[in-house]
């Protein structure tokens, strides 16, 4: 492992997000049934904070995607989102920074399975080492991400997926991971799960500590989401303190924010609305320094 950092997010949920909104409107109205046959879908992409203290980037070329429709009964029941090339930077992508993915439109029914087809993965070093690696299937298949349960698109309605591609636990690094000597690879093992973000929120706020009382925001300080005592998700504060969740499904979450050399601060019972972004503000004191030995 990396570090205390990337140990946990192994466990966690989020760390690569491709953002799907299936933004629909009225189109292609027949004459004589008056009812929309077209819906419009736009797909974004994020992620979550990766350790950056060893990696500088972590590169993957998306070239296709497309999404199955439960309602056609024929080979026709994928569509075609996108097919073109566009390579990104996964670390790039962070505290819900999205880039476009796709912008076009698709008929309207209930979708459950999103393929995405990659190739061109690499990690870069700080030290400028790169490592290009073979991807499994994602290159020939896709890679499936199943929705479940499936998320509808409507003419007269909107709908969001959010596809979560977990960068810790889909780039594992081979040798010792502990620096940069002794890293000799990496393992591409892609780690994807869907939300329906008609039925999640989000969780964003800041982190600060008071010096000579004025707010200050700290970066890196670990934001540790946790439901029903499991840890559900962890993220990083960026340079300003600032910090941001997605597709957190609706309910209520205990949230711990830790930093090395300040007391770990925990709100209990935060309640995370469906569509709503709840805000959520940390105020972190810096831990008394023991004496002696």
């Amino acid at each position: 492992m990396f570090n205390k950092k990337s140990k946990i997010m192994r466990i966690k949920f989020l760390s690569f997000i491709l953002l799907a909104s299936f933004a629909a409107f009225i189109g292609c109205t027949d004459d004589n049934e008056g009812s929309a046959k077209m819906g419009k879908m736009s797909i974004q992409l994020t992620d979550a904070p990766f350790p950056h203290d060893l990696v500088a980037e972590a590169n993957v070329t998306i070239f296709k995607i497309d999404a199955r429709n439960m309602d056609v009964e024929t080979e026709e029941s994928f569509v075609v989102l996108m097919e073109q090339e566009m390579e990104v930077n996964l670390l790039d992508l962070t505290n819900g920074i999205t880039e476009t993915l796709v912008n076009t439109e698709v008929p309207v029914g209930t979708y459950d399975l999103v393929r995405v087809y990659v190739k061109g993965i690499n990690v870069v070093l700080n030290d400028g080492t790169t490592y290009n690696l073979d991807v499994p299937s994602g290159e020939q298949t896709g890679i499936k991400v199943f929705i479940k349960p499936g998320i509808n698109v409507a003419g007269s309605l909107s709908a969001d997926l959010l596809l979560d591609f977990d960068v810790s636990r889909s780039f594992v690094p081979k040798g010792n991971s502990n620096d940069l000597a002794g890293i000799t690879g990496f393992n591409f093992k892609p780690v994807i799960k869907a939300s329906n973000l008609s039925t999640a929120g989000s969780l964003a706020g800041m982190v600060t500590t008071l010096q000579e009382e004025v707010a200050v925001g700290m970066e890196g300080a670990q934001v540790s989401i946790f439901a029903a005592d499991t840890l559900n998700t962890t993220t990083f504060t960026d340079e300003t303190g600032a910090y941001m969740v997605m597709g957190l499904l609706s309910g209520n979450y205990d949230v711990t924010v830790e930093l090395d050399g300040y007391v770990a601060q925990t709100v209990e019972d935060l309640e995370i609305v469906a569509g709503n972004k709840t805000v959520q503000d940390f105020e972190i004191n810096a831990a008394a320094t023991e004496q002696g030995n």
